[in-house]
């Protein structure tokens, strides 16, 4: 079979969504097949290169970075089956999230639950634990129901709960070590009506009721407003209808001028002047007013983000949270930091993947952020030493300092991931400085 390849540029350089991650690889390629997949593969080991394959580059660690072989998912897109008995739908790994959702939209299908963006490829944000909240539904990966995967030696393996399943329970959520995922089985339903209801409410509020909150929706979230009292809530549940988005000029203000346009002039007003942010933030804090809406899922899970910043986000067991939040709050009260971006809290349930942040137990992440080119290293560290003290589990795409001592400890199932490695990647041909760190060698 011939081989298409992007032509080899040894000086090309691949850069991430933020700008903080850059990478030189020896050769960058675009399969259009698994076929195609394989072969480059089986190439790359003849040759001594590493390899790693990349989605749109949302993560903001080195997780796809390589100086050997990146593989680029453009021409690995759309479906590739839709079986509406089964409820399922089968997608190559380069499919947008968009591109899927607007797909199942007009078949009348949809996922359960997803995260806020739909930027990301179907691999790269299940690869990494990309998660939405959810009271009982769980993350992207969580409703995978089979997946293809190119291992080191070119063998395409097909894993389901029924077939190579200790494979499948390890690679939906693999991080890019156990080989290239070129398609992925989700299942999903009947599309469905959230009614979502956007509040201010005060932090201690917020606080004493969070559990009564997350317990009585089935999908919450907030965000805190560093310097402020105040957060804004977000609760989504099912609704019978009907439909009742929201209009397009108040969704151009909330979504676009204040959330996007007006928000990206207040980061840099900060960045500049880091003074103003207690300021700008308790005027930000209450930009946003009360709305309710009735629409899709995934118009309501989604919105845009376009202003850029860096982000760490962790998962700490569900009933530590308030703990987190008050010390979080304390922390940046007492130590002088300037904070421009809000703090985002999400829940999950217990899953049963081996590297799932929500593994094995309920969870609530805890996510800060930063505005790009404002230093963050100060902010991400207090934040982190406050996490990990609760035996925190860091986003394996979001900003972090633990390693594979630290992991092993806070998933219990660790070990089993390992094995699995082990046995499809010996000779680490799909490892890369992150992974080393993160998993060991």
């Amino acid at each position: 079979m011939a081989v298409r390849t992007v032509k080899t540029v040894r000086s090309s350089v691949w850069r991430n969504w933020a700008g903080n991650v850059m990478a030189r690889p020896t050769r960058i390629v675009a399969p259009s097949s698994t076929q195609e997949l394989a072969e480059m593969v089986r190439r790359a080991t003849a040759e001594g290169l590493k390899v790693k394959a990349v989605g749109t580059g949302h993560s903001f660690t080195t997780a796809a970075a390589t100086d050997g072989l990146l593989i680029r998912p453009d021409r690995m897109a759309g479906v590739r089956g839709l079986d509406r008995e089964a409820g399922t739908v089968t997608v190559a790994a380069g499919t947008s999230l968009r591109q899927l959702n607007e797909t199942l939209s007009a078949h009348g299908l949809s996922l359960v639950n997803m995260g806020d963006i739909m930027e990301q490829t179907v691999a790269g944000a299940t690869s990494t634990g990309t998660h939405g909240t959810g009271r009982d539904s769980a993350s992207i990966a969580a409703q995978i129901r089979g997946l293809e995967l190119v291992t080191a030696d070119g063998s395409v393996l097909r894993c389901s709960a029924e077939e190579n399943p200790e494979i499948f329970a390890a690679a939906r959520i693999g991080l890019g070590a156990l080989g290239v995922v070129s398609e992925i089985t989700f299942g999903v339903e009947p599309e469905f009506l959230l009614s979502a209801r956007e509040e201010p409410m005060p932090f201690d509020r917020v606080m004493a009721e969070f559990e009564q909150l997350v317990a009585e929706n089935e999908h919450f979230e907030f965000y805190w407003f560093p310097h402020t009292g105040n957060c804004n809530t977000k609760r989504n549940n099912r609704s019978t209808g009907p439909a009742a988005p929201v209009g397009r000029v108040s969704g151009w203000v909330d979504d676009e001028l204040l959330s996007n346009g007006i928000f990206q002039v207040a980061c840099s007003v900060g960045r500049a002047v880091p003074a103003t942010i207690p300021g700008i933030a308790r005027i930000s804090s209450r930009a946003l007013s009360a709305r309710t809406y009735t629409d899709i899922p995934y118009k309501v899970f989604t919105s845009p983000r376009r202003v850029r910043f860096l982000e760490m986000e962790y998962a700490v067991p569900r009933e530590a949270a308030v703990t987190v939040l008050r010390e979080l709050k304390a922390t940046v009260e007492r130590s002088g930091l300037r904070v421009s971006f809000p703090v985002e809290v999400r829940t999950a349930p217990a899953d049963d993947i081996p590297l799932s942040t929500a593994s094995g137990r309920d969870t609530a992440y805890i996510a800060v952020h930063l505005y790009r080119g404002t230093p963050h290293r100060a902010y991400f560290t207090a934040a982190e030493q406050i996490m990990i003290a609760h035996g925190g589990r860091p986003h394996w795409g979001k900003l972090h300092s633990r390693d594979a001592a630290y992991l092993a400890g806070v998933y219990p199932r660790f070990g089993e991931f390992a094995a699995v490695r082990d046995q499809l990647d010996p000779d680490r041909l799909f490892t890369n400085d992150y992974l080393r760190r993160v998993l060991g060698d």
